[in-house]
């Protein structure tokens, strides 16, 4: 017996705008909103340039005239997690910190800003090209975690009309 119905399905909607559930891609939503308004602080570093590029895929790329600007400030920094028996690190985590703020572009204030951080882990295992690429990798990846949150966060914000 399924936990799940079609009436319960076809209700699903109905229940949703009752709360004041507003799709973030819809017609009034955050996403539609942001969506090639926001222009992101030029990046100076290899992380920095990954997480504007995901955040542009995301956010899309902002015209001349941008509403927004985001601001970012990124700090990233590596543990070792396992050690071998001959005393060699073979697992690293790479930990992503952000700081980042969105300014209105006409009047500067801040709309909304925040810290974020998360991790991804690599081995280093194997030649120093796989370990090279395999950090490469954990960067990338630790890039489009950190976009993700930060676009997230935007979409909840109640941005001015």
């Amino acid at each position: 017996m399924s936990l799940f119905n079609r009436r319960t399905l076809l209700a699903l909607p109905l229940a949703l705008a009752a709360c004041g559930f507003t799709p973030v891609y819809g017609p009034e939503g955050a996403g539609t909103r942001l969506r090639n308004q926001v222009l992101v602080q030029e990046p100076s570093t290899q992380s920095g340039y990954l997480l504007t590029r995901h955040l542009e895929t995301q956010l899309g790329r902002s015209g001349s005239n941008p509403r927004y600007g985001l601001d970012i400030d990124i700090a990233t920094y590596e543990n070792g997690l396992a050690i071998n028996s001959a005393g060699d690190t073979v697992r690293f985590n790479l930990v992503g910190r952000v700081a980042y703020a969105l300014r209105d572009t006409t009047t500067g204030t801040i709309v909304t800003s925040g810290k974020i951080e998360n991790f991804t882990a690599y081995s280093a295992i194997g030649t120093t090209v796989a370990t090279l690429a395999a950090e490469r990798d954990a960067l990338e990846r630790l890039m489009v975690i950190l976009g993700d949150q930060i676009t997230t966060r935007l979409y909840v914000v109640d941005l001015p009309e």
